[in-house]
């Protein structure tokens, strides 16, 4: 007979996402690298915009921050996780029109017919996908700045 060596190991803290069975979605919506003057030269990092979600119901976006890409990912799922909020949806779709603004930008979320699928741009879809929306239109009326408009789709989904 062999001994299973999971079984002799403790159980470690688990992230939710594991806790979960990995049912949590998350994607890296966009990774930027940042550089600061400094009187020594320039200070690199990197900051990644994650959204996640558990695909019925509930979204988390967040910018994470680290000296190298892995941590920056690593620190925005975490942080995106934690950040779950409820957002409110009728069926597959959202109840009615939705037009905000928040800064520079202006989204407009119109509720879709079942089967016509997510039209937006890349990374408006993926909050609406972690947040378990399949048919909708999204049109970006002011900035193209993703983070900005990340938040901004967060915001309208929350609120309404």
């Amino acid at each position: 007979m062999t001994v299973n060596k999971k079984d002799s190991k403790t159980q470690e803290k688990k992230s939710p996402s594991q806790e979960e069975g990995g049912k949590l979605f998350s994607e890296v919506v966009e990774i930027k690298r940042v550089a600061k003057k400094t009187k020594g030269g320039n200070k690199i990092s990197f900051t990644a915009l994650v959204v996640a979600g558990d695909r019925n119901g509930q979204v988390g976006v967040a910018l994470g921050r680290g000296g190298d890409v892995l941590s920056a990912i690593n620190q925005g799922r975490k942080l995106a996780e934690k950040r779950l909020t409820p957002i409110k949806k009728k069926g597959q779709t959202i109840a009615h029109d939705i037009l905000i603004k928040r800064g520079a930008a202006k989204l407009l979320l119109k509720p879709a017919p079942p089967g016509s699928g997510i039209i937006a741009s890349q990374a408006l879809k993926l909050i609406m996908e972690a947040g378990g929306i399949r048919d909708i239109s999204v049109k970006v009326l002011g900035t193209n700045n993703k983070t900005n408009n990340v938040y901004t789709a967060w915001e309208a989904l929350k609120k309404d």
